[in-house]
C-alpha cells in the first residue's frame, strides 16, 4: 500500500470536479426543453464548478487565486 502524494490527490480532485462540471452542463442541456429556469440553474452550477477547477488548479500550483 503506497502513500498518496499531494499531486495525485490534486489531480484526482480536479478530475472529479471536471466530471461534475460536465454532468451539470449536460443536465442543463437536457432540461432546456422542459424548464428553462432549471436549465439555467444547472448551467450556472456548471460555470461555478469550472471556476472551482480553475481555483483548485491555482492552489495546486501555488498561484494566486482571483475569487471574483
Amino acid at each position: 500500500m503506497s502513500i498518496p502524494s499531494k499531486g495525485e490527490k490534486f489531480t484526482e480532485l480536479i478530475e472529479h470536479l471536471r466530471k461534475a462540471q460536465e454532468a451539470a452542463a449536460m443536465l442543463g442541456h437536457l432540461h432546456a426543453d422542459e424548464d428553462s429556469l432549471l436549465s439555467q440553474g444547472w448551467l450556472a452550477i456548471s460555470e461555478m464548478l469550472k471556476l472551482t477547477v480553475h481555483n483548485v488548479t491555482k492552489l495546486a500550483t501555488r498561484g494566486k487565486i482571483k475569487w471574483n
